[in-house]
């Protein structure tokens, strides 16, 4: 049985018909990304799993069990966890601040992630505010963690930083995945999803397209052609 499985869901904003039926599943310790051109449904999909957005149909089960319905505190207790585009980290609180408003019973304690981001340790003082975009999404990542999650779903975590800084958490992003995490990783950056992902599902307006595994998406650039080249 998969840990996350996606089955049909159809998801609205407005009268907008965003999601038309997507589904895919995650397994225990799976990286999976989720490629498309901007506009396809991507984060959608990662607020539909998380419960910011309710499909109007379609079923979401984690760990065989109905999230369709359920409260977003509901499915983050389940073992859910999302780090949204914009982090949403509260920047008139200090780096440790928004690090113990996060943190639960579990595997991953305050010392884990300061581990992992030793930056953030140098700066645990400093506001939220105070930090470079690079240490934002860090702290974010971390925040998260310090929930104890199953599945963590990541929406553009390289987006907009320096090429050392995306070295960074790719390096993070590898360490997690060695812990058994599963992780749902929305991604531009191609190099960074073929150094880190199991398989690929690949979004075009709202709709899954493709389907395949590391090596199967590697040997075949008519996918990214056809599905993720920029628009003439």
């Amino acid at each position: 049985m998969a840990l996350l499985e996606v089955a049909e869901i159809h998801s609205f904003y407005g009268k907008s018909h965003v999601l038309e039926g997507v589904s895919l599943e995650i397994g225990e310790g799976e990286l999976i990304t989720l490629l498309g051109r901007n506009g396809a449904g991507k984060t959608t999909t990662l607020r539909s799993i998380s419960g910011i957005v309710r499909p109007k149909s379609g079923a979401i089960r984690f760990e065989g069990k109905d999230m369709i319905g359920r409260e977003i505190y509901e499915i983050a207790r389940a073992g859910i966890a999302l780090v949204p585009e914009h982090r949403g980290i509260f920047g008139l609180l200090s780096v440790e601040e928004n690090l113990r408003i996060a943190v639960r019973d579990g595997w991953w304690k305050l010392s884990d992630v300061y581990d992992l981001f030793p930056r953030l340790y140098e700066r645990r003082r400093n506001g939220g505010n105070a930090l470079s975009g690079g240490e934002q999404q860090m702290l974010a990542i971390a925040r998260a963690l310090l929930n104890n999650p199953k599945l963590l779903l990541l929406d553009e975590p390289t987006e907009g930083l320096a090429p050392v800084i995306v070295d960074e958490i790719v390096k993070v992003l590898i360490d997690i995945k060695r812990t058994g995490m599963s992780v749902l990783l929305v991604e531009q950056n191609l190099a960074v999803c073929e150094k880190l992902a199991d398989r690929h599902y690949v979004l075009e307006q709202g709709r899954i397209a493709y389907a395949g595994s590391a090596a199967e998406f590697a040997a075949d650039h008519s996918v990214r052609d056809r599905y993720l080249a920029l628009n003439g």
